[in-house]
């Protein structure tokens, strides 16, 4: 049985460990410095980092369980601005991860539909989110569901660099 709710800071560990496992599974073989994935993951998802963010007034998680187990979460950033949209109340999509035994569930689509039903429920006009050029499969997700490209980016963790695209939605009237 699925149920997907909003995280508590309680749940910061499940989430760390999470973010932690999802990451790699999808990102892992590309890094040619295997430290510099593990300081990266350990500053971006540490437990302590996690929680605060929780706590955060802008930022809002949603955990997925099946059978009571943790397989995914997703997480939206109220007032975003980004360098590709000009709108004035932005969201952002920051991540839905969903550990690869369960992607064919559909866990990520509902993780979705929650976050861009509270992000019109907040009055943001668009959502946005950046996306890893060769995770196809994400693209095509987003691009599915109504997501455009509105620019490229690249971000380095440690000795290696990654080409990223931005992607945007309107949700509701500017």
């Amino acid at each position: 049985m699925e149920q997907i709710r909003l995280a508590k800071k309680e749940d910061a560990t499940f989430i760390a460990l999470l973010g932690r496992i999802t990451f790699t599974e999808t990102f892992g073989n590309l890094f040619s410095d295997q430290n510099g994935l593990k300081e990266y993951l350990n500053a971006t998802f540490g437990i302590a980092k996690i929680a605060r963010s929780i706590e955060k007034e802008n930022n809002i998680y949603w955990i997925s369980f099946v059978d009571q187990l943790p397989v995914g979460y997703a997480k939206l950033k109220l007032k975003s601005p980004s360098p590709f949209i000009t709108s004035e109340n932005l969201g952002q999509l920051q991540k839905i991860y969903v550990l690869k035994d369960f992607l064919s569930m559909k866990i990520g689509k509902r993780l979705q539909d929650l976050l861009l039903e509270k992000a019109k429920a907040s009055g943001c006009a668009h959502i946005w989110l950046s996306v890893y050029k060769g995770n196809q499969r994400a693209i095509r997700f987003y691009e599915k569901n109504d997501f455009t490209t509105v620019g490229e980016h690249q971000f380095s963790i440690g000795k290696d660099t990654f080409d990223f695209m931005a992607m945007s939605k309107k949700i509701k009237s500017a």
